[in-house]
């Protein structure tokens, strides 16, 4: 790519030997996330960077065209609506871009979890499905599976069963709970193995959706 990498928080030193990015929601920035890295309790041993990436600035249809940090551009939130598949794929190449970078500082692909909360979360489902080479797992929270029409011919059988972590609040406002099983569903469809979990809470994460996220970094990164 010609153009400059992502602005991102860091936290993690020069040695580590595995990387997670983490993708925030529409209208946050890469701090969002940020606190929750004591709380997923991960060994020290396993040296974990993690990356989060702050969205560019564009206006969003959806709320009225006020410009704030987004991966792409939301027009409905409904299946059926279009979508902005020139915004999801420019922000797929971006943080295509962030993967390459922690290859050239040491980490292989199959030692990446690509994250991603809300529309981060669509992000990541659509990159980690497409990338051409085996990551270690796909973390998506209270999101859905984005472009679902084209990944049967755009998908790369290197992540075929890479492990799929998709949780959603059963009360979300937001993105309605029958999105993320619709996408669960697609993603079955094609062969996906999704471990699939729900917790009472809105469009939010929780202390037990943390806790479990943390044991499954673990297992990924182990």
């Amino acid at each position: 790519m010609n153009e400059a990498l992502l602005d991102a928080v860091e936290i993690g030193g020069d040695d580590a030997r595995a990387s997670v990015i983490w993708l925030h929601g529409l209208g946050a920035d890469g701090h969002d996330f940020e606190p929750i890295v004591p709380e997923l309790r991960l060994p020290a041993e396993l040296n974990v960077r993690f990356i989060f990436p702050h969205a560019p600035e564009q206006p969003v249809t959806l709320n009225g065209g006020m410009r704030m940090r987004a991966w792409f551009d939301l027009i409905a939130l409904d299946r059926k609506a279009r979508q902005d598949d020139a915004g999801i794929r420019a922000s797929a190449s971006r943080i295509q871009a962030l993967i390459e970078r922690e290859n050239s500082r040491g980490v292989p692909d199959e030692r990446i979890v690509l994250a991603g909360f809300s529309q981060g979360g669509a992000v990541a489902l659509h990159l980690g499905l497409r990338h051409p080479r085996r990551l270690a797992g796909i973390l998506a929270l209270s999101t859905y599976l984005p472009l679902q029409d084209t990944l049967a011919e755009e998908r790369s059988a290197a992540n075929q069963d890479t492990p799929i972590l998709m949780a959603h609040g059963v009360a979300d406002p937001v993105l309605d709970l029958r999105l993320g099983e619709q996408s669960r569903e697609d993603l079955e469809a094609l062969g996906y193995q999704v471990e699939w979990h729900t917790y009472p809470m809105a469009h939010a994460v929780c202390l037990e959706e943390i806790r479990l996220v943390g044991e499954w970094l673990a297992r990924r990164l182990g």
